[in-house]
């Protein structure tokens, strides 16, 4: 009977310490979005602010109609699009020749996949690889030193390696070529390895920052993580000169109000994208591990 009851007290007091985790977790995203949403005066004349009196969307017009901030979030969506489709078609390509056993030298590229996920070139090597390239200052420089990643690789030729080898034999029996067959046959049964490979390049390449500040120096062609990092810094004589700008203009609102509603926009679109592709995110990473 004493057992019995300590097995009953402990999911009580383990879902108790859940469930406040979770919400210690959630306040300060929930603090981020009810200052976003703070009237200005409201803000300035409270030195804490947990339920706004007055909600109020100023600070996002300001941002949206801001032309640095524009051109910052298009930069980004632009690395998150193309960046994500150029990378998926890179890795998959990769991962389904390294799955077929009839191609020549596979275990050797295979080893030399490895081998860039055990060792890291460094900073210096990859900026004169850039260099070298003409990338400098150049948008393109943050998509294609990062095209593939040698771990989504293997994953993902694990996940290639699940498929039926009859598939294979029934498409060439049809007169279906490689292309053909990986095109029509493959990569639609590879939607939930796609998806989830997909989410991860995604958030990669939207949240690109430290590349962007070693390659790029045009302030046009930064991402928007680079323009938040500038609009953190407490003191505005330490900005860029167009970063200060966006934020002390003629409107005089507070730079705090206009830090988190950069934050809510910029944590948006991965947080509206990220439930349409929930359903194959496990399942697309667990088949391409178990296999691999």
């Amino acid at each position: 009977m004493k057992l019995k009851k300590k097995f009953e007290v402990f999911p009580f007091i383990n879902g108790a310490l859940l469930v406040l985790i979770g919400l210690v977790s959630l306040f300060p995203v929930y603090y981020v979005f009810a200052v976003s949403f703070t009237d200005p005066t409201e803000y300035l004349s409270k030195s804490f602010v947990l339920f706004p009196e007055h909600w109020t969307l100023v600070s996002y017009r300001y941002l949206l109609s801001n032309n640095s901030f524009m051109v910052a979030t298009g930069n980004s969506l632009f690395l998150a699009t193309v960046g994500t489709a150029l990378s998926l078609m890179v890795t998959a390509s990769l991962a389904y020749a390294l799955s077929r056993k009839r191609f020549f030298g596979r275990r050797a590229i295979l080893l030399l996949v490895l081998f860039t996920t055990l060792f890291n070139p460094g900073i210096i090597p990859a900026y004169m690889l850039v260099r070298n390239l003409g990338l400098i200052n150049s948008i393109w420089s943050l998509i294609i030193p990062a095209l593939s990643s040698g771990w989504y690789v293997i994953l993902m030729r694990g996940f290639f390696d699940s498929i039926p080898s009859e598939l294979e034999d029934a498409s060439r029996i049809d007169g279906c070529q490689d292309a053909g067959l990986f095109f029509r046959i493959v990569l639609p049964l590879s939607m939930p390895a796609l998806a989830a490979f997909g989410l991860f390049y995604a958030v990669g390449y939207w949240n690109t920052y430290f590349s962007a500040i070693i390659y790029v120096n045009d302030f046009h062609k930064q991402p928007l993580q680079v323009l938040l990092q500038n609009m953190l810094i407490e003191s505005s004589t330490a900005m860029s000169g167009e970063a200060a700008a966006a934020i002390n203009a003629e409107q005089k609102l507070p730079p705090e109000t206009l830090k988190m509603a950069a934050v809510v926009i910029a944590t948006a679109p991965i947080v509206m994208v990220y439930p349409f592709l929930q359903k194959h995110f496990a399942k697309g990473a667990m088949m391409g591990s178990i296999k691999a």
